[in-house]
């Protein structure tokens, strides 16, 4: 917040009323608890709870579904105000989208922020890009849409596990961040705390 405030104000506006720098040391230590002390997804949280994942599919598809995740690391360096809500509604509105064309309709509908939105584009280019890479190496298989809207329930399942649930938190995205490589330009977040 850019000046001090209590400790009542810190727990009780953390991630919610407050947008927390990443680098605050009670943000990371809460973030430590929570980690330690996992919550359990309601049945409201838990993504297409009909949909069974198959067993080998990340295995056989990381490299898609890293991609997923290093697509949303690379949006959210140009979008600062990128949070785990926007993450995971672009997501949730990109594996309905590949929902419907299993059924052999498109339909298409891009979540309602502006952030979100533009996500969901990011995703859809990347996916698209990734059909077109599959489709020139013949002696891979091709990435089929059932693949993909899968890829797409598994991240989001794994999102809703890693955030907090917190309107403002970005612990899915700094778990995501911790995942790749510092030399591939995901550099971390500037610090926001000034200090006296």
């Amino acid at each position: 917040m850019g000046e001090k405030i209590c400790a009542i104000d810190c727990g009780t506006g953390r991630e919610v009323t407050i947008d927390c720098p990443t680098d605050c040391t009670y943000l990371l230590a809460a973030h430590r608890r929570e980690q330690e002390h996992p919550r359990s997804l309601s049945e409201e949280e838990f993504s297409f709870p009909d949909v069974s994942i198959p067993s080998d599919l990340v295995h056989t598809r990381q490299a898609v579904l890293s991609g997923i995740g290093y697509t949303v690391l690379i949006y959210g360096a140009d979008q600062r105000s990128l949070v785990d809500t926007d993450v995971l509604a672009a997501t949730q509105a990109m594996a309905e989208t590949y929902r419907t064309l299993l059924s052999g309709i498109f339909y298409e509908k891009p979540p309602a922020g502006p952030i979100a939105a533009g996500l969901y584009a990011a995703l859809a280019k990347f996916i698209e890009d990734e059909k077109k890479r599959a489709a020139e190496r013949p002696e891979d298989p091709a990435l089929k849409d059932s693949e993909i809207f899968h890829l797409l329930v598994f991240f989001l399942r794994f999102g809703r596990l890693r955030s907090n649930g917190r309107a403002r938190t970005r612990g899915f995205i700094e778990f995501l961040r911790a995942q790749f490589p510092r030399e591939m330009g995901l550099t971390k977040e500037e610090p926001r705390i000034i200090m006296p």
